[in-house]
């Protein structure tokens, strides 16, 4: 089992320009069949993940 520990005093880093981040950057895709969102690094503005796709009927 992997353990979790909350950890409020580090920010992640960009995985790209391995900048701390304190802030991330998002946008929204709407297709036909739904929308996600993508986020980026307001540094370098690489893409750091993608949310998972929502059905039409869930919004």
């Amino acid at each position: 089992m992997i353990e979790l520990d909350r950890r409020d005093d580090l920010d992640p880093l960009c995985p790209h320009c391995r900048t701390e981040q304190k802030r991330l950057f998002f946008r929204e895709l709407r297709g036909a069949l739904g929308k996600r969102y993508l986020y980026f690094c307001s540094a370098c503005r690489a893409i750091v993940g993608v949310s998972h796709r929502k059905g039409f009927f869930m919004g």
